[in-house]
């Protein structure tokens, strides 16, 4: 507990406050947080997309019949150039050389690389409850730091297996497995610390915006690990767990993870609003700042010290008795599974299947499936604005994994009829896939992490987002796993497989969606109407 009750500014903050005179405004410190951590975040999914690249580098024998032969043709894959590209340079290397890499160009290649990918999943979920629980008790900047930096390393050591010209199946199975467990101190450690400086109003719209990083990580990973895949797919993964390491770095120096750090209150104990100092606190000196603080820690137990000393962390039983809980969680279990087939499997399905009667090259399926959480990006955005409007959490994300399900049965039938219908059916599936899940991990884990049965000397945001997030986690490992299995059948079994999940994931809403409901329908008093989900339901 060490590291959770003796705290400290972070140094880069210090250096400014040393070099401005005088501390940050709260919106300013606002707008830092929402920046590290989405860079933080944006680094963890960016260095998840390399396996999903290099698929087809491992293991190139498609699925169904192999492309016909086409003539090399040099133009830039998108979006330098066209984003159809008929063949590369990395791909004729491909054909002409070694045909894969061991031990994934077999006949059962799909299968271990579906293994390789669970066993990430697997590790992560797990992983996850652990992180939770060490997020609410420990200093969330220095243990996203090492989270980082550890899963980075890991990341990097997968593409040495190329240097190293290793081909034992255990050592890349071990690297997966490493890389999952320090991924897990990620979601719940930056939506904890957007839920420390956040309250609940406008969270859906803000945390909507903020997920982005989601997307946004998953495209840089893509095109950073197509961008070097030329030079060998060990770069793939050594570029990226780099940029991960970076960003740890960039943590460790400047990430505020609690308002009391910096000379400010819990807001989370003063209805989201920060108690006004006697004198603005850009305008008060260093010891006198210091004097506020420590004051104000002992009349509201919020203090950086002392205060926060005084808190507990939540027990995962309690966390799963908040309501919500559990049936989000669920729901999450189903959407994930659903949305990261698409992470882990949408390149390859790209490069395996004819567009417009044309095959892509490797690098250019990893390019265009950027796209897809391209779709993504406004899907978040749009359902959290749609939930804060109508103050309906569990009703948006079921309406959008209902409205996937005909999305994706579109995308397969007409996306292989020309360039423009797949890029428009594929940003409108990740549109609705990733709608809900960047709902429920966000903003719907920071309501109930804050939740009033908590009675504001608890800190839950954490171990409630690990709850579900591990959950969901668990789904994510099983779709790419049964994907590996179901890709031999026909990629029509895949896509059977995703529309039971996305309409699994709305039917596990359907008692909160009714309540949300009832309470529109109903005269509901003003203060529990803006909290539909987190009334205790008798």
């Amino acid at each position: 507990m060490a590291m959770g009750t003796k705290r400290k500014t972070p140094p880069g903050i210090l250096l400014l406050r040393r070099i401005r005179g005088r501390n940050w405004s709260p919106k300013t410190f606002r707008y830092a947080i929402l920046l590290i951590t989405f860079i933080a975040y944006a680094c963890y999914h960016a260095s998840r997309k390399p396996s999903s690249i290099v698929k087809s580098v491992l293991h190139p024998e498609p699925s169904t019949n192999p492309p016909p032969p086409q003539e090399h043709v040099n133009t830039h894959p998108w979006p330098l150039g066209n984003v159809f590209v008929k063949e590369e340079e990395t791909d004729a290397l491909l054909r002409k050389s070694a045909k894969g890499w061991e031990p994934f160009n077999g006949k059962g290649g799909t299968s271990r690389l579906g293994e390789i990918d669970v066993a990430f999943l697997a590790c992560y979920s797990l992983g996850m409850y652990v992180a939770g629980h060490l997020g609410d008790s420990l200093d969330l900047r220095l243990f996203l730091t090492w989270g980082m930096i550890g899963s980075g390393f890991f990341v990097g050591l997968f593409g040495m297996g190329y240097f190293w010209n290793i081909h034992a199946f255990w050592f890349f199975l071990l690297m997966q497995m490493a890389a999952g467990l320090f991924q897990a101190t990620g979601w719940p450690s930056v939506v904890a610390v957007v839920g420390n400086w956040f309250g609940k109003r406008k969270r859906g719209l803000i945390m909507g915006i903020w997920n982005a990083h989601t997307s946004v990580g998953n495209i840089c990973g893509s095109l950073i690990a197509a961008g070097v895949l030329q030079y060998g797919w060990g770069w793939s993964f050594i570029a990226p767990g780099f940029v991960m390491s970076l960003g740890g770095v960039l943590v460790y120096l400047f990430l505020a993870a609690y308002p009391e750090d910096v000379g400010f209150p819990d807001i989370n104990s003063n209805s989201g609003k920060f108690i006004k100092r006697r004198r603005d606190i850009e305008e008060e000196e260093e010891v006198e700042e210091e004097a506020d603080v420590e004051e104000e820690g002992e009349s509201s137990g919020s203090g950086s010290g002392q205060g926060y000393e005084n808190k507990r962390s939540v027990g995962l039983l309690q966390a799963c008795m908040i309501p919500g809980v559990i049936p989000f969680a669920m729901c999450l279990f189903f959407s994930k599974l659903v949305a990261y087939t698409f992470l882990y499997w949408l390149p390859f399905y790209l490069s395996q299947t004819t567009i417009g009667g044309e095959y892509m090259s490797v690098k250019t399926a990893g390019n265009l499936s950027t796209l897809f959480d391209v779709g993504g990006i406004v899907g978040g955005i749009l359902a959290g604005y749609i939930s804060d409007k109508f103050k309906a959490r569990a009703t948006t994300a079921a309406t959008f994994m209902y409205a996937a399900i005909p999305a994706m049965l579109v995308y397969h039938s007409y996306g292989g009829v020309s360039q423009t219908v797949n890029v428009v059916l594929m940003m409108v599936a990740g549109l609705f896939v990733n709608g809900p899940y960047a709902l429920i991990t966000t903003a719907v884990s920071a309501d109930l992490g804050t939740h009033k049965s908590l009675q504001g000397d608890s800190r839950a945001l954490a171990t409630v987002t690990a709850i579900i997030d591990g959950t969901g986690s668990a789904g994510a490992a099983l779709g790419p796993l049964l994907t590996g299995f179901l890709s031999t059948l026909g990629w029509e079994a895949v896509f059977y497989m995703l529309v039971v999940g996305a309409l699994c994931a709305g039917l596990l809403l359907t008692r909160l969606v009714i309540a949300e409901i009832r309470e529109k329908l109903g005269y509901v008093d003003e203060v529990h109407a803006s909290e539909p989900l987190l009334n205790d339901r008798r």
